[in-house]
């Protein structure tokens, strides 16, 4: 499923949203551009939990935010991009810029921490901002049940444009996660998947769920208050 737009139009322009996007394609750009020093870089800022666990110091949690700006290829950046463009814009109107801003740190940094404990002893690094972006879904599944996410949903040999409600979209992506994760662990082969987190998904996803009540309120009540 292609979400391609929403009945959702935001009030404001969504500049954190914006600035978030260009950084990735920035940062990807600069990934492709390294040529043969793109594995240990990417072995440097990369999330690896070995290493994470190995280390002391505050130095350990850089790659914690680093690894939220890097991708492994086209279609991982692609798909992370399109996902903020369509859904981050909504919640950031809502929440206000820079608590937006801080909402989608703190997913990816929650998100994080749930891959380093479920999968402590991977040497993989681990890249993307799937777990950031994840609480920016699940934000806007809260905030907009309602709305009708219209999406490209390719069948045999044509495609078809269906407005599906959100809580049916992120419902079915919600699941896949889990059910992606649940097969992972119960087969034994987390660390094989090498660096696709999925319960970094799921753990951005839950995170988004519990913080966005707490900046709905945050904005509701500055907004009282005359911000």
């Amino acid at each position: 499923m292609i979400p391609l737009f929403d009945n959702n139009p935001s009030r404001r322009t969504p500049w954190v949203n914006y600035t978030l996007i260009l950084l990735n394609v920035l940062v990807f750009v600069w990934e492709f551009r390294l040529g043969a020093a793109l594995e240990p870089t990417i072995r440097q800022f990369g999330l690896v939990p070995a290493h994470f666990w190995r280390e002391t110091g505050m130095v350990r949690w850089l790659p914690v935010l680093t690894s939220m700006f890097l991708h492994g290829g086209t279609v991982h950046l692609l798909s992370n991009v399109l996902a903020l463009w369509f859904f981050g814009g909504s919640v950031e109107d809502r929440l206000g810029h820079l608590r937006y801003l801080l909402f989608y740190l703190l997913c990816g940094v929650e998100a994080a921490l749930a891959h380093l404990y479920l999968n402590p002893t991977s040497s993989i690094p681990t890249v993307g901002a799937n777990g950031a972006i994840s609480g920016v879904l699940a934000a806007y599944l809260i905030m907009f049940p309602r709305a009708l996410v219209y999406t490209l949903i390719p069948l045999l040999i044509w495609v078809e444009v269906v407005g599906i409600p959100a809580v049916i979209y992120f419902g079915v992506w919600f699941l896949s996660q889990f059910f992606n994760d649940f097969f992972a662990l119960s087969a034994d082969t987390l660390q094989a998947r090498g660096g696709v987190a999925w319960w970094a998904h799921v753990g951005g996803f839950g995170t988004g769920i519990v913080l966005v009540w707490f900046f709905r309120y945050m904005s509701q009540w500055r907004n009282a208050e005359g911000d």
